[in-house]
């Protein structure tokens, strides 16, 4: 039960296509005792849609408000709870963004035990490079694209971290590759047999969180 003078801020953030209640969930399956979660809704996104509505609403989906979003709930949970410390679980979109918050606030590193990154396509989601060369993707989708290991191994050569994968057949979780997952200095783990939307929920995620968290990590030595 989340208690009114934490002990740890849990930071759990929902991905493209769903909305925060999985999250929110997760994070309490997994939060120690007199945990603070922070569970930010960012609104429905559509990943895919016809291109002809690409100048209509392609600055509505842009990435930077959501961004946006998650570092302004993060700043005011800070201020709010000063001293605390805080974990990060994100999963796909979600993770993405986080990595582009942390990357804007480094003053908050050393306040971050651990991130938890679950099929977040980091290093660019494949799918999202086909469709965006075929002309029929734009959105969140048309960002998924972009390679940000660039940004994220500053801060997984700091704060420790572990990606989860889902695996289902080919190398990919039916929505990104395990390989786009993959990040230097993160600890690793591919589930096979899950697919992407269920590393929200899995129990082998929850107990994947709850091992990684058992005990002090450090970021792997490349």
């Amino acid at each position: 039960m989340e208690g009114q003078h934490p002990k740890l801020i849990i930071f759990s953030q929902h991905g493209m296509s769903d909305g925060n209640y999985s999250m929110e969930t997760l994070a309490k399956k997994v939060a120690p005792p007199d945990s603070k979660i922070i569970a930010p809704y960012l609104g429905s996104l559509p990943s895919f849609v016809p291109d002809r509505f690409r100048f209509s609403i392609e600055t509505h989906f842009a990435i930077a408000p959501l961004i946006q979003k998650v570092a302004k709930s993060a700043e005011q949970t800070f201020q709010d709870y000063p001293d605390i410390p805080a974990r990060i679980i994100a999963t796909s979109l979600g993770g993405v963004i986080w990595v582009e918050v942390l990357s804007r606030h480094p003053e908050w590193w050393n306040r971050i035990e651990s991130l938890i990154l679950l099929g977040s396509p980091i290093g660019g989601a494949d799918v999202a490079k086909i469709m965006s060369a075929w002309g029929v993707c734009i959105g969140m989708a048309k960002h998924l694209s972009d390679d940000r290991r660039y940004l994220a191994e500053k801060i997984t050569a700091v704060i420790p971290t572990l990606v989860v994968a889902g695996h289902i057949i080919g190398g990919w979780d039916l929505m990104v590759t395990v390989e786009s997952t993959k990040i230097k200095y993160a600890h690793f783990v591919c589930l096979n047999g899950v697919n992407h939307s269920d590393l929200r929920t899995h129990p082998r995620v929850v107990q994947a969180i709850q091992e990684f968290w058992a005990k002090p990590q450090n970021p792997l030595q490349i």
